[in-house]
């Protein structure tokens, strides 16, 4: 078995930039959305992280560089699966936790869908993958509502 954690941070963008807020692949309502090369999906992108260091892989960045136009406003989803795809078919995700870090949205009313999403790119039951969101109690970036942040940890067992 193999460990790995994975952390992320996105800035909001101001809401006359019309960027959609996606977390775990996801389309929240929302007046503001996430600053980033692809569709900022903060919750995707730490799992990404936590399942390439649980494979001893180099980070997201090194795969899906912001220097890459491909990657412009990309679907964090499909590059889950992608890195899924890295990881090989060796390995099975025993499980993945992961929770999101801010004020607002609400991570609860989205869980189920979250997982659902998550679960689909990364060829597992949902049951195997954990949701949750907290508050920073308005400490904070996150507590004053300028950006989101979520971490992961990512379980892999040898097939």
């Amino acid at each position: 078995m193999r460990v790995g954690l994975g952390v992320d941070v996105h800035a909001f963008a101001a809401p006359e930039e019309g960027r959609r807020l996606v977390l775990g692949g996801v389309e929240i309502p929302s007046d503001r959305g996430l600053l980033g090369h692809s569709d900022a999906d903060v919750l995707a992108h730490a799992i990404m992280d936590a399942l390439l260091g649980a494979a001893g892989l180099e980070d997201i960045g090194h795969y899906f560089p912001d220097t890459d136009e491909r990657y412009r406003d990309a679907d964090s989803i499909e590059l889950l699966r992608e890195v899924r795809g890295l990881v090989g078919e060796s390995w099975g995700v025993a499980n993945v936790d992961s929770v999101v870090i801010c004020q607002r949205p609400k991570i609860r009313d989205h869980r189920e869908a979250m997982r659902k999403n998550l679960a689909a790119a990364l060829g597992t039951e949902e049951s195997r993958v954990g949701v949750r969101g907290t508050t920073t109690e308005r400490l904070g970036f996150a507590g004053r509502g300028e950006g989101i942040a979520a971490q992961a940890v990512c379980l892999l067992e040898r097939r």
